[in-house]
């Protein structure tokens, strides 16, 4: 039996008439022969009654500390209450559906509170419920650990759900249904020639994610990259195709020089750290000590260049103070630059081919924009550039890589 993952996201389910669309997109899959699981994230956004980060705000005005279990706790309730509301909508029409929690759906994860990772989906209820003719819906960003406690997956948690599930049912397609057309190749709030890619490969969305894009979590595309279950990005609001993430395009397939890049993609809100010895200590000795001491700290780290007398490397923003104090007090010689952010060229058609590094810069170069740090790998190149620039910068990577030329959106 063929079957599909649909996954709905909060503003997809925010109103009656987004709830009542929804139904009907499941009923239509359905009538084209498909067994459907539905995964359902929290309604709406912060302020709507059972959005995450509404029941997160409950736990925020109370000054006792709260533990990270009863925590992940109060925050799958957002989900289940979705899922029974769109079960009892199919219902309504005729529809065998089933609610289910993460655990009941066999989503079964480590113990980490928060960002528990899933280890196995065991979907024998799921199965079961499919094939008795009806639909599974799965409330999305959580899990149960092996002892029984409920895990709560991290921002992102449901695009991973509705990927382990397809991988684990073997669906023939993994719909993710949100509020944006699909992938775009630059965030379109800062260049409105961004166009939507019909198709791209599993690294670039993921490279495309990790980098700051939001369409996705990149965990997501991760898990149905080794399924090999293809993902499609659809508007909840639109019947537009939206943007395929499936395998890389069969050998043969030309890649235009001037293609070699699929999307631009940007983090704001960094600050930069440049470390030396102090009094002309040699820095080569304490290198793995300085980037300990930050683990130690949890402050994660990005962008790192290291060389004998200079380590320099990127820092979320809000860490900058307190990264540079820490490595000042073990007798580093550290300058700070804040107010930075992260662009990013990508494609998978950059690898091995040359000049791309030098379109990148001499594009960044010609917008005035100056670049403090670069790092790259065979699918993107990324530059640290002042955030007061940053619309300009992507908006001149997008010209120069001429995205706002794409027919339809880069075929991959």
């Amino acid at each position: 039996m063929r079957r599909l993952v649909h996954k709905y996201g909060g503003t997809s389910l925010a109103t009656p008439e987004r709830r009542a669309a929804v139904v009907e997109r499941i009923l239509a899959a359905r009538r084209e022969g498909f067994q459907v699981a539905v995964v359902v994230s929290a309604m709406g956004r912060a302020g709507d009654p059972y959005a995450t980060d509404t029941l997160l705000a409950l736990l925020n005005g109370d000054e006792a500390p709260v533990a990270m279990r009863d925590r992940d706790l109060l925050l799958s309730c957002g989900e289940i209450i979705s899922a029974v509301l769109v079960a009892t909508h199919l219902a309504r029409r005729g529809v065998k559906a089933t609610a289910l929690t993460g655990a009941q759906a066999g989503i079964v994860t480590d113990g980490a509170f928060g960002d528990a990772r899933i280890l196995e989906v065991v979907p024998a209820r799921v199965l079961e419920i499919l094939n008795e003719g009806g639909v599974a819906v799965v409330a999305g960003f959580q899990g149960v650990t092996r002892e029984g406690e409920i895990t709560t997956l991290g921002r992102g948690g449901s695009d991973t759900t509705a990927a382990a599930l397809g991988v684990a049912l073997q669906a023939e397609l993994v719909e993710i249904f949100t509020d944006v057309e699909g992938v775009m190749t630059a965030d379109p709030r800062l260049v409105p020639e961004a166009r939507l890619l019909e198709r791209v490969t599993y690294a670039e969305v993921a490279e495309m994610a990790h980098l700051g894009a939001k369409v996705i979590h990149p965990r997501a595309v991760e898990i149905a990259a080794a399924g090999r279950v293809p993902l499609r990005i659809k508007s909840t609001l639109s019947d537009a195709p939206g943007t395929l993430i499936a395998d890389s395009p069969p050998t043969g397939v030309e890649i235009r020089g001037d293609r070699v890049v699929t999307g631009i993609a940007h983090v704001p809100a960094l600050g930069q750290l440049r470390v030396r010895g102090a009094g002309g200590q040699d820095l080569a000795d304490r290198q793995v000590e300085l980037f300990a001491v930050l683990a130690r700290a949890g402050i994660s780290v990005d962008l790192i260049n290291v060389s004998p007398d200079l380590v320099s490397f990127a820092v979320a923003g809000e860490e900058l103070a307190r990264a540079g104090a820490l490595l000042e007090r073990e007798g580093l010689a550290v300058e700070t630059r804040p107010n930075l952010a992260k662009v990013s060229a990508v494609g998978a058609g950059m690898r091995g081919v040359p000049g791309v590094m030098a379109r990148v810069v001499a594009a960044l170069k010609g917008a005035g924009i100056p670049i403090y740090q670069t790092a790259d790998s065979h699918t993107n190149i990324s530059c640290l550039v002042p955030e007061a620039d940053l619309p300009r910068a992507v908006a001149a990577l997008h010209r120069e890589f001429r995205l706002d030329e794409l027919p339809g959106g880069v075929q991959a």
